[in-house]
């Protein structure tokens, strides 16, 4: 399950016992969005092309080259946002 994936990703870990079940494996604040998203869904891009995939139009791509500038300011964005902020309840304009 999603558990397992968060354990081997190193962001839960699993204590038996009465008292026992899943917490974080590290503070909160050292855990971001990014590290999230990327213990499911892998490396952060947005397009497949990036990480290897084949693409039909890549030989007249003028874009592909931009991409992983692209994908790493998303990264940024996603790793500047810890677990403490999204647990914080606040109204988002």
């Amino acid at each position: 399950g999603l558990g397992d994936v968060y354990k081997r990703q190193g962001l839960l870990r699993s204590s038996r016992g009465a008292g026992g079940g899943l917490q974080l494996a590290r503070p909160a604040a050292a855990i971001t969005v990014a590290d999230i998203v990327e213990a499911v869904e892998g490396p952060i891009a947005l397009t497949a092309c990036v990480e290897g995939a084949q693409c039909s139009v890549e030989h007249d791509c003028s874009v592909k080259p931009h991409w992983p500038v692209v994908n790493e300011a998303v990264r940024g964005a996603l790793a500047a946002i810890p677990l403490t902020q999204l647990a914080r309840t606040r109204e988002i304009a």
